[in-house]
């Protein structure tokens, strides 16, 4: 086991975690967000719908395609 490679790893999963945690602090301080929603935010809502209409469950987009 190469110890300097399992802690460049950690290091840089720490970076990917500390830009999503950064992301996510500055959702939260926004708050509601005026204009147009993201065409992926839309598309998901316009699928919700439909799937309601029809009855059946809505796709939830699974934590590894993120």
């Amino acid at each position: 086991m190469d110890l300097s490679k399992v802690l460049s790893d950690l290091r840089a999963e720490l970076a990917n975690l500390d830009a999503a945690i950064l992301s996510l602090e500055r959702l939260q301080q926004e708050g509601r967000r005026r204009g147009r929603p993201p065409k992926a935010l839309a598309e998901l809502t316009k699928a919700s719908r439909a799937a309601r209409k029809d009855g059946a469950e809505p796709d939830a987009p699974s934590a590894e395609e993120g």
